[in-house]
C-alpha cells in the first residue's frame, strides 16, 4: 500500500491528540518540553455559561459575612489608612506601587468615604464613624471572584478538559485562604487576579499560533501586556510573573526561529510586536499608575519626610521659600543633611550625659521657617572665619564686609541661639560608641574665642575648579574636622530619652559620602540686600520623582527585617506549616485566622512532586532512547504543565533570598499556579477513563475540598464555633489560632496584642493573642545602625 497517498483524517473538535499532535519531530528530545501550539478556534457558548455558572458560586462564597467583623482586621490598618491619604490627598510612603492602594482608595470614594477616619487600631469600631467598609471590602472580594471564572478559561485555553477546567474553578472557589484575603481591605485579591488575568490572556494569546497577526492574536497579546503591567502595579511580585512570560516568550521565538518557513522579515515582525506588547505596554502601565499616585497625592503628609528636598518642593504646604545664593562669612544658615532626610543640624542646652558632657549636636526634622529665617533658631547657625594666631595668642576675626566662601576654605559654625561653636575631639560618639566615630558636640560662649576643634574645612562633594564657590541648596557640602580629618555625619539612629529621640551626629572617620553629605538650604547675609541673587530647588520632572520614590521604596522594603509574631519563611509554605491570626472577637466568639483548605493546599503541593518526577523520569527515558509516547496526552502535561509548573517555581523559589518580613499570603501567586497544575496532572490522568468517569472523580475531589471548606470556615468568616470544633481543626501544633477563648469575653483584643507580643509589635515573642499585629505594611525605614 502506497503510505504516502492516503489522506489523514481530520481531527475532531477537542480531541486533544489532534490539538496538541506528535508525529516523530515532536518526540521528546530534551528535558525541556516545548510550547502549546493550537489553532485559534471560535469561542465556545458552553464555557460562557459554566464561566457565568461558576461566578455566580463564588459570589455567594467570597462575599458571605462580609459584612462581619465592624472592626478593623489586620492590615486593614494600613491599607485603609492609605485610602483616606488618598482622599485627603496627603502625600504617604509604602513598600507596594500604588495600583491597589488606588482601587480601594477609589472604593471608598464610591461610597461615600470623606476620609476622616484613619484605620489607627486593629478592632477600631467602623459602625459608629460611619465608614462604608462593606464597600470598601466587596472591592477587593469583586476581584476575588473574578478570578474563579479566569482559572477556568486559563485551563480551557491549555487545552484541558471541561471537568478540569471546573475542577480548578472549583478549587480556587473554596480555597480558604484565597477566600479570607481576598473579603478585607488587603492588596492581596488584586495582585493574584492580575496574575491569573497574565496567565490567562498569555494562554489565549498561545492558541492564536498558527493565527499569527490576526485580530484575535493582537489583542491576546497587547492585553497580556496590560495585565502584566497592572499586576506591576500592586505589587513588585509582578516581576515574577514577568520573567514567567518572558522566558515563555523567548521559547516561542525559539521555536519560530527554528521553522523554516519563517523568514527573518517575519521573525522580526513577531519580535517587535512582542517587545512592544510586552515591554513597552506594561513599563507605560505602570508608570501611568505613578502619575496617577502622584496627582492624587498633592500635599504634605506622612510620607514627606522620606523624600529629598527637591522632591518635597513639589508638595503643597512643604513649599521652600527662595535663599540667596552666594554664602559668604557672616551668613545666618540652616544645614540638612542629605541620606537619611532626618532633618537640619541642630543644638539646644541640654548636655550629654557622658563623655564630654558639652552640649548635644543632632538631626532634627522641623525646619521652622517659612519665609522667616530662624522661626527654630535652634537650627540655625552662623559661619565665622577661623581662628587666627598672633604672637602665641589666640585672635577672633570680625567680619567687616562680605567674603564669599569657596571650597577649602575654613570655618566655625556658632549657635544661634546658645553661641557654642560646633566642635569635635578625641572622645566617642555617645551612641555609636566605636573608633570610628567622635563625639560632635557645641563647645564655648559669647567672648570665648575657643579652639582650633572648631575649626571645619568646608569642601564641594565634587570639587569643580572652574566654580569653586559654595552655594547655598545647589551646592552639596561635607564638612572636615580641621584636627581630626573625620567628616560631619549622621544615620538614622536615635539618641536616648535624654537626646528627645533626635538623630544622632558624629564626626565620622570612614563615613559613607552619602552619610556626611550636607547642603545649606537657608542663607541671609547682613553684608548682603534683599536683592542678593536667589536660588531654589528645581522641580523634578515625572522621570526623577519616578526613580527616587523607586529608590526610596527599595530601601524601605529592605529595612523591613524586624521579627513579627506571625511572620514565617518560605520553606513552611507549600507544607502549610502556619497561618496568621488575623483578628479576635473583643466578645470572645469568632476569630479570623488566615490558613489554607488542607485538601487543596497538599494536593497542589504533591502534584509538584508528580510533575518534577514525570519530567525526571521522561528526561531519562529519552536519554536511555526510549520513545516515551505518541499519545496527545503525556504531551499535554507536560506542555501545558511546563508554564504552570515555571509559574509556581518563579512565584515561590525567589523569596528565598529576601532577608525581609515574610507572610504566608506571600505564596498565594505560587498557590494558584499549583492548584491550575494540579488540575493539568488530574486531567492527563483521568481523561482516558472518559468523560463521566472523570467528571465523577472531579466530583469526588471537589466534594472532598468543599467539605473541608465548610470545617475551616469559621476560622475564613469570623463566625462563631464550639471549643470542640475549633480543637478538631488543630492539625498541626503551629495552627495556633485560640479555641481556649471561645465563649470568653475579652477587654480588647489590641491591649491583648500589646501584653501578648514581647517588645512591642515587632518583637517576635508572642502568645496565642497576638493575632492583631498588623504585617507588612509598615512604613517605617529601618537603616543599619553601624553604617559607616
Amino acid at each position: 500500500m502506497d503510505m504516502d497517498n492516503l489522506r489523514q483524517r481530520k481531527p475532531r473538535v477537542g480531541d486533544a491528540d489532534a490539538q496538541f499532535p506528535l508525529n516523530a519531530d515532536d518526540e521528546l528530545k530534551d528535558a525541556v518540553p516545548r510550547i502549546v501550539y493550537r489553532p485559534a478556534k471560535p469561542a465556545d457558548g458552553t464555557n460562557i455559561y459554566i464561566a457565568v455558572l461558576l461566578t455566580i458560586l463564588a459570589l455567594v462564597v467570597r462575599l458571605y459575612k462580609i459584612t462581619n467583623p465592624a472592626e478593623v482586621v489586620f492590615d486593614e490598618v494600613h491599607f485603609g489608612g492609605f485610602a483616606s491619604k488618598y482622599i485627603n490627598g496627603k502625600f504617604f510612603m509604602d513598600v507596594h506601587p500604588p495600583l491597589g492602594k488606588l482601587l480601594i482608595a477609589a472604593s471608598g470614594v464610591f461610597a461615600g468615604f470623606d476620609g476622616s477616619f484613619d484605620f489607627k487600631g486593629i478592632g477600631s469600631d467602623y459602625l459608629g464613624p460611619k465608614v462604608p467598609y462593606v464597600a470598601m471590602r466587596f472591592f477587593p472580594g469583586l476581584f476575588g471572584v473574578l478570578l474563579v471564572p479566569i482559572a477556568f478559561l486559563t485551563m480551557k485555553n491549555l487545552g484541558y478538559s471541561k471537568p478540569s477546567a471546573i475542577l480548578a474553578a472549583l478549587l480556587v472557589t473554596f480555597e480558604n485562604g484565597l477566600v479570607t484575603q481576598s473579603r478585607l481591605i488587603l492588596l492581596d485579591s488584586f495582585l493574584v487576579f492580575f496574575t491569573g488575568l497574565t496567565a490567562m490572556m498569555w494562554s489565549e494569546f498561545l492558541t492564536y499560533q498558527d493565527d499569527p497577526f490576526s485580530l484575535g492574536w493582537f489583542n491576546s497579546l497587547a492585553l497580556t501586556g496590560v495585565a502584566l503591567g497592572l499586576t506591576l502595579s500592586v505589587k513588585w511580585v509582578g516581576l515574577f510573573l514577568v520573567a514567567l512570560i518572558g522566558l515563555s516568550t523567548i521559547q516561542n521565538l525559539w521555536k519560530l526561529l527554528g521553522d523554516t518557513r519563517n523568514s527573518l522579515t517575519t521573525i522580526a515582525r513577531h519580535f517587535i510586536v512582542r517587545a512592544i506588547c510586552l515591554i513597552v505596554i506594561p513599563m507605560a502601565v505602570y508608570m501611568a499608575m505613578f502619575q496617577v499616585h502622584f496627582w492624587a497625592l498633592p500635599n504634605s503628609g506622612s510620607g514627606s519626610s522620606f523624600m529629598s528636598p527637591e522632591f518635597q518642593a513639589t508638595l503643597k504646604g512643604n513649599e521652600i521659600a527662595a535663599t540667596i545664593k552666594q554664602v559668604g562669612y557672616g551668613s545666618k544658615v540652616y544645614f540638612r543633611h542629605e541620606a537619611t532626610n532626618g532633618g537640619y543640624l541642630h543644638s539646644h542646652k541640654s548636655t550629654y550625659p557622658g563623655g564630654s558632657k558639652q552640649q548635644q549636636m543632632t538631626c532634627y526634622p522641623f525646619r521652622g521657617f517659612i519665609d522667616e529665617f530662624l522661626a527654630d533658631e535652634n537650627s540655625g547657625f552662623t559661619l565665622l572665619p577661623p581662628l587666627e594666631v598672633i604672637n602665641g595668642t589666640i585672635i577672633e576675626t570680625n567680619v567687616t564686609e562680605f567674603k564669599r566662601i569657596k571650597h577649602g576654605d575654613i570655618i566655625r559654625l556658632e549657635h544661634a541661639v546658645t553661641n557654642k561653636r560646633l566642635h569635635s575631639h578625641d572622645i566617642r560618639a555617645p551612641v555609636t560608641d566605636n573608633e570610628n566615630h567622635y563625639e560632635a558636640s557645641g563647645y564655648g560662649a559669647a567672648g570665648f574665642t575657643g579652639d582650633t576643634n572648631d575649626h571645619w574645612r568646608i569642601e564641594q562633594l565634587e570639587f569643580d575648579y572652574k566654580n569653586p564657590w559654595i552655594d547655598a541648596i545647589h551646592t552639596p557640602i561635607r564638612l572636615v574636622h580641621v584636627n581630626l580629618g573625620c567628616k560631619l555625619f549622621s544615620h538614622s539612629v536615635k539618641l536616648p530619652e535624654w537626646g528627645f529621640g533626635q538623630q544622632e551626629v558624629t564626626c565620622a572617620k570612614n563615613g559613607k559620602k552619602r552619610l556626611t553629605t550636607w547642603r545649606i538650604e537657608y542663607n541671609e547675609n547682613p553684608w548682603l540686600d534683599a536683592k542678593a541673587e536667589k536660588v531654589n530647588y528645581q522641580r523634578p520632572s515625572f522621570l526623577k520623582k519616578f526613580i527616587e520614590i523607586h529608590q526610596t521604596m527599595w530601601r524601605i522594603n529592605a529595612g523591613l527585617t524586624s521579627s513579627h509574631p506571625f511572620d514565617s519563611r518560605p520553606d513552611s509554605w507549600p507544607t502549610l506549616k502556619r497561618g496568621i491570626s488575623f483578628w479576635t472577637s473583643k466578645k470572645g466568639g469568632g476569630q479570623i485566622y488566615l490558613i489554607g483548605n488542607p485538601v487543596i493546599w497538599y494536593s497542589a503541593t504533591l502534584s509538584l512532586l508528580v510533575y518534577v518526577a514525570f519530567e525526571a523520569v521522561s528526561a531519562a527515558l529519552v536519554k536511555r532512547g526510549i520513545k516515551v509516547t505518541t499519545t496527545g496526552y503525556i504531551a499535554q502535561a507536560s506542555q501545558g504543565g511546563w508554564f504552570l509548573f515555571l509559574g509556581w517555581f518563579l512565584h515561590y523559589i525567589p523569596f528565598f533570598l529576601m532577608a525581609r518580613q515574610l507572610f504566608l499570603h506571600h505564596y498565594f501567586p505560587a498557590l494558584y499556579f499549583s492548584i491550575l497544575l494540579f488540575c493539568a496532572i488530574f486531567d492527563t490522568a483521568t481523561r482516558r477513563l472518559g468523560t463521566a468517569t472523570q467528571s465523577l472523580a472531579a466530583l469526588f475531589v471537589a466534594a472532598a475540598a468543599v467539605w473541608m471548606f465548610y470545617e475551616f470556615s469559621p476560622l475564613t468568616y469570623g463566625t462563631v464555633m464550639t471549643k470542640e470544633h475549633c480543637k478538631r481543626l488543630k492539625w498541626r501544633s503551629r495552627w495556633d489560632f485560640d479555641c481556649n477563648r471561645i465563649g470568653r469575653k475579652v477587654k480588647s483584643s489590641v491591649s491583648q496584642v500589646v501584653s501578648g507580643v514581647t517588645g512591642g509589635a515587632h518583637g517576635g515573642g508572642a502568645s496565642p493573642v497576638a493575632e492583631a499585629v498588623p504585617a507588612g505594611g509598615a512604613v517605617a525605614p529601618v537603616e543599619n545602625p553601624d553604617e559607616t
